[in-house]
């Protein structure tokens, strides 16, 4: 019976102490707010004052500035982590930017053709384009003109050749005949002239 009342004795003792230690523990994992409620609930009146266990509010100190360091931590781990954030913002919009570029480039590059490392605009080369075209189908149309016109000149020319041949050898014949026409005369007259000298000599 003494073994059982004081195996009763220690088993309360222990249910006892684990059972503050639990306590003990949420009030630690508890806030600042409700361990400041409860030390002042503990804590023993005297004369309009209130007095506070050493350990206690020795414990209540280590609390605060184990939850102060805590939340300096997370400070700064979401001051860090607010960097990191700004830098990849920052990297991303670089990026963007670069890519904007690129595609800027791109475009403007489908817009433009270069033409002895000048870089011109497509509309622009378009239009260049289409009056170097006009200016060499207006030159060739001329030198065409040109050339019918020459052609026409030289066969007129050449005809009006063929025309003074033609009359030049006409010319050449009437004046063979004329020649011919005159030599006849001249041998006529000569013959008659010969025939009356000879009517003139006397006969023997």
């Amino acid at each position: 019976m003494k073994k059982m009342t004081i195996a009763t004795i220690a088993l309360f003792f222990i249910t006892s102490n684990i059972f503050s230690q639990t306590t003990n523990k949420r009030i630690d994992s508890a806030s600042i707010k409700y361990q400041f409620d409860n030390l002042i609930d503990k804590s023993n009146d005297f004369q309009g004052y209130k007095v506070i266990k050493a350990t206690s509010l020795l414990k209540l100190q280590s609390n605060v500035l184990d939850s102060l360091s805590v939340s300096k931590q997370k400070i700064l781990a979401n001051a860090d982590f607010r960097n990191s954030q700004k830098r990849l913002i920052d990297s991303l919009q670089s990026k963007s930017t670069a890519s904007k570029t690129v595609v800027s480039n791109l475009r403007s590059e489908k817009e433009s053709i270069s033409l002895f490392g000048i870089q011109l605009k497509k509309t622009f080369f378009k239009t260049l384009f289409f009056l170097i075209v006009l200016a060499l189908i207006a030159t060739l149309l001329f030198f065409i003109f040109q050339f019918k016109k020459s052609n026409a000149i030289t066969i007129e020319s050449k005809l009006a050749l063929k025309e003074s041949e033609k009359e030049f050898e006409i010319y050449k014949e009437k004046a063979l005949e004329r020649e011919q026409k005159a030599m006849r005369r001249l041998q006529d007259e000569l013959n008659k002239r010969k025939k009356e000298f000879s009517a003139t000599l006397p006969r023997a």
